[in-house]
C-alpha cells in the first residue's frame, strides 16, 4: 500500500470519529517489520498532502484534523506528529535534477541538506513504487507545496512522491508503458530526457518519438543526447564538449545503446504523457534552431538535420541563442 493510500484511507477512517484518542495512542512504532510499517504510516498520517489546484499542501495533520484511532503499534507512547506552526510556499519547477530539488527543500527550509540525503536513502518509507527499485530521481515530482516548518524532510520527500503516484495513476503510466511495450521506469527515463530537451511543452510529443525512433531503429542507433552525458558527469549545461563524450558513465549515450540506467531529471505530467502518447512520425533528428523563439524543428534524414544546423548557426551568428545550443545530438551536430 503506498502512503498516499495510507492517508487516504487514514482520513477515510476519521470521518467516523466521534472522539479522538489520547496523542499517545496516535502512533507508535517497534523494532524491525513493525518499525517499517510504523515509519511508513508516520509518512502518511503526519504529513497532510492534499491537493488544491496545482497546490500540494504538506503540513502536520495536529493543525487540521483531530488525532484518529486505529493506527497504532506497540512501543515508544512518542507522537509522530507535526505542529503545522508557519509554512513556506515552494515550488518545485519540471527537469530539475533531483541534487538541485535537494538544495532547494534545504535552502526552503533551513535544513541541512544532508538530512534530505539521508531521508532519500529508504524508498519504501518514502513510498516509492517497485519500480523506482529505490532510486529517488524521477520522483520527486515537480509541483507547489505549501511546507509546514515542522515537516521532516522524510516527510517534505514522502509528499513529493505521494504526490508523483497520483500523477502516475492519472497518467495511467504503469498501463501505458505495458501498451508501448517499455516498463514504467523505461517511460519515465524518456519523459526525463524529454523534460530536458524540450524548450515548451508543444514539441514534447516529437521530442519523445525521436528517442522512440532511435531505439528502434534498425540498424541499431545511438541516442546520442547531450543532456544525459552531462549528467552522468554531474555537470550542467547544453553541449558536451569532445572529452565528455569519452566519459565511460553508463549515462554516456554516444558510446552506449538504448536509454541510460534511470531518468535524468524529476519530468512533469506533460514530459510523462509525451513519453507515453508520442506524435506521430519519421523524425530522427531534432533542432532548436532559434532558442530565443523557442523553434524546434524536425527532420528525418542527416542532409535534412544539416540544413537545420546551418539555419541554428545563421540565428548564432546574428546574436541569437548565444546561450543555448542545437541541443541533444540526437538533434545536434
Amino acid at each position: 500500500m503506498s502512503i498516499e493510500d495510507l492517508l487516504r484511507e487514514t482520513l477515510s477512517d476519521m470521518a467516523h470519529e466521534e472522539q479522538p484518542p489520547p496523542p499517545g495512542r496516535f502512533l507508535r512504532v517497534h523494532g524491525g517489520r513493525s518499525r517499517r510499517r510504523g515509519l511508513a504510516l508516520a509518512a502518511a498520517v503526519a504529513v497532510a498532502a492534499m491537493a488544491v489546484g496545482s497546490t500540494f499542501v504538506v503540513e502536520g495533520l495536529s493543525s487540521r484534523v483531530a488525532v484518529p484511532r486505529g493506527i497504532t503499534e506497540q512501543g515508544s507512547d512518542e507522537a509522530l506528529v507535526g505542529t503545522g506552526r508557519g509554512q513556506i510556499t515552494l515550488t518545485v519547477r519540471e527537469g530539475l535534477r533531483l541534487a538541485q530539488v535537494m538544495e532547494k527543500l534545504s535552502a526552503s527550509t533551513g535544513r541541512p541538506v544532508e538530512e534530505f540525503w539521508r531521508a532519500a536513502e529508504d524508498g519504501r518509507t518514502l513510498g516509492l513504487p517497485a519500480y523506482a527499485k529505490g532510486a529517488l530521481e524521477g520522483f520527486a515530482f515537480p509541483a507547489t507545496y505549501e511546507v509546514s516548518s515542522e515537516s521532516s524532510p522524510g516527510e517534505l520527500l514522502a509528499a513529493m512522491v505521494a504526490r508523483f503516484n497520483r500523477a502516475a495513476e492519472d497518467s495511467n503510466l504503469v498501463d501505458g508503458a505495458r501498451h508501448v511495450g517499455r516498463t514504467p521506469l523505461e517511460i519515465l527515463t524518456v519523459a526525463s530526457i524529454v523534460q530536458t530537451e524540450s524548450t515548451n511543452k508543444r514539441d514534447m510529443p516529437k521530442i519523445a518519438r525521436v528517442v522512440y525512433n532511435r531505439l528502434n531503429h534498425t540498424p541499431e542507433m545511438k541516442l546520442q543526447m547531450d543532456s544525459t552525458v552531462l549528467y552522468g558527469l554531474n555537470k550542467f549545461g547544453i553541449r558536451a564538449s569532445n572529452k565528455d563524450l569519452k566519459s565511460r558513465s553508463r549515462y554516456n549515450t554516444y558510446a552506449r545503446l538504448g536509454l541510460p540506467p534511470g531518468p535524468i531529471c524529476n519530468p512533469g505530467a506533460d514530459a510523462i504523457e509525451a513519453a507515453l502518447k508520442p506524435a506521430a512520425g519519421s523524425w530522427l533528428y531534432f533542432v532548436t534552431t532559434d532558442p530565443e523563439k523557442g523553434t524546434t524543428k524536425f527532420a528525418d534524414s542527416e542532409s535534412e538535420f544539416f540544413k537545420l544546423v546551418e539555419e541554428y548557426d545563421k540565428n548564432r551568428h546574428r546574436g541569437i541563442g548565444e546561450n543555448r545550443g542545437p541541443g541533444g545530438r540526437g538533434g545536434a551536430p
